[in-house]
């Protein structure tokens, strides 16, 4: 029995999806914590863009 439960603690198949799992939760977490920044951002950057078009044109 314990030869087993030695077996199962070493035993590391399902490692990299649990990681990847918890990098994504970690992400939108973040996402999620800074979207009105983010967006703010986003907005921003897009009127300089428009505004140096206009003045290209």
């Amino acid at each position: 029995m314990m030869a087993l439960i030695k077996e199962f603690w070493r035993e590391e198949d399902g490692l990299q999806t649990v990681e990847l799992v918890l990098i994504l939760v970690v992400l939108v977490g973040l996402v999620a914590a800074l979207q009105s920044q983010i967006t703010g951002w986003l907005n921003e950057a897009m009127t300089k863009a428009s505004d140096l078009i206009d003045k290209i044109n």
